[in-house]
């Protein structure tokens, strides 16, 4: 076996995003790990690739009613509804702990405008503590979540603002996975300056108390997640990575219903160059280690240095 939990950087497994240096390329997805490292009372944040923060918005919100968490025969459904401190509480109380963390931290940007986007961006991009910003444009829990991942010109527009005010962090961008032109979407993603692609978000799905004949989420609708996603991520990000995100040299976090190594493995071979996981840490936070010893095992059985040789390589 390849792998050793000793080893800071085991190399099989390191991965680099757009500038962005990873360990290996399991990171914690957005609200995962709370804020900064509140999943680290649960495992060691050293072994695995980085933690992405609470989706961050300019002003506090306390989110949707209960309840707004409800689990599916094939995952779960939630509608938390982007809840967290703002961004001056966030500034104040969160940013300090970031050098303490022992993994890189992904801040996580939301909005409800563009103003709201580009204000929160270059907020926490002038801490310098972020190497990446992920936008959340693909939010199906709130009434403006997905204003701007509606469109490639919604997209575009966007992103040309955000771009113009980061200077230091790599910029991600989460899209959702029921987007009628993937293709499009995400070409128009890297045209505005995204320099990696995060595929993807939750679906918009639905559950029904029988009995009371009530939606059993406090909002009636919320975001789809876990392994009943799965299968729709990876013939999404097989899709952009062929047609799109190859060829302008971005990579891909691809992110759905990873719960175990060889779903990430899928993913991979998909055209990801790093997996996010959610759910399953959720349900077990030390999943993700287990999918770090999966992966380094799997490259090593595939007799391959490094898992980029494996980016990409279903054979169709």
């Amino acid at each position: 076996m390849c792998y050793n939990p000793a080893v800071s950087h085991p190399a099989p497994l390191a991965t680099t995003l757009a500038g962005v240096e990873l360990r290996n390329g399991v990171i914690a997805a957005a609200g995962t790990c709370g804020y900064v490292d509140e999943l680290a009372d649960a495992i060691d944040l050293s072994l695995i690739g980085a933690v992405t923060t609470k989706t961050i918005t300019r002003e506090p919100r306390e989110g949707n009613a209960p309840w707004r968490m409800v689990p599916t025969p094939v995952g779960m459904l939630n509608a938390i509804g982007l809840a967290n401190m703002g961004l001056d509480a966030f500034l104040e109380r969160e940013v300090p702990r970031i050098r303490a963390c022992p993994t890189t931290v992904i801040a996580s940007v939301g909005g409800h405008s563009i103003d709201d986007y580009v204000a929160v961006a270059h907020a926490l991009d002038e801490t310098r503590e972020f190497r990446a910003l992920e936008l959340n444009v693909s939010c199906p829990n709130t009434s403006t979540g997905r204003t701007f991942s509606s469109d490639p010109a919604a997209l575009a527009e966007v992103l040309r603002h955000v771009r113009a005010v980061v200077e230091h962090a790599t910029l991600f961008v989460k899209l959702p996975p029921d987007m009628a032109d993937p293709c499009a979407m995400a070409a128009a993603a890297i045209e505005s300056g995204a320099q990696v692609l995060v595929l993807c978000n939750t679906l918009p799905g639905m559950a029904i108390d029988v009995t009371t004949r009530a939606p059993r989420l406090s909002r009636g609708t919320g975001g789809m997640s876990g392994p009943g996603i799965h299968p729709l991520v990876v013939r999404v990000v097989h899709e952009v990575y062929s047609a799109v995100a190859r060829s302008a040299r971005v990579p891909i976090v691809g992110v759905g219903g990873v719960s175990t190594w060889t779903d990430a493995a899928e993913l991979i071979l998909a055209g990801a160059s790093a997996i996010g996981m959610g759910t399953a840490i959720f349900a077990d936070p030390r999943s993700a280690l287990r999918v770090v010893r999966g992966l380094d095992r799997w490259v090593c059985a595939q007799q391959c240095t490094s898992i980029g040789e494996l980016v990409g390589q279903v054979r169709l």
